[in-house]
């Protein structure tokens, strides 16, 4: 039995992020490329929408404080929701928040360049639960999009 291209595999948040993340910035809606015609043209914005479960994407930098590698401990999760979610934590640092993740998802996938290729994974969540509530069965869907730069986190 063989699993398909895109698996998006449920995992609970304390299983992936042991040590917790930290959100950097705000939530942003995830928004389709526009091309400079296009914004001349005063085409309007098209937020993206996942093609698994039809909601709209939106974007949030974590970091991870247990990656040893600093240069993945940085990366983005798309949150799957109809409004846009909001943190349930308060800042500890200007810009800088503890988040825990409810529906969170993992897809599996292969980044670098040439020779230096690793496993990562892109992350999705259906939104945020209240830091420390470690609550049970943290695994429903998650989505994320098809560029190389969405949610990736290496194992």
């Amino acid at each position: 039995m063989a699993i398909s291209k895109g698996h998006r595999f449920p995992i609970n948040f304390e299983d992936a992020f042991p040590h917790g993340l930290v959100m950097t910035g705000a939530v942003a809606p995830d928004n389709e490329f526009q091309s400079r015609e296009d914004k001349a043209r005063n085409k309007p914005v098209v937020q993206r929408t996942d093609e698994r479960t039809g909601l709209r994407q939106w974007k949030v930098v974590v970091t991870d404080p247990g990656e040893p590698n600093a240069k993945r401990a940085s990366f983005e999760v798309t949150l799957l929701a109809e409004v846009q979610p909001v943190p349930t934590t308060a800042e500890v640092l200007p810009g800088m928040r503890p988040i825990e993740l409810e529906g969170l998802t993992a897809e599996p996938r292969v980044a670098g360049n040439g020779e230096y290729k690793y496993q990562s994974y892109v992350f999705r969540a259906t939104g945020f639960r209240a830091a420390g509530s470690a609550a049970s069965g943290g695994s429903s869907r998650r989505g994320g999009g098809d560029r190389a730069d969405n949610s990736e986190k290496a194992a």
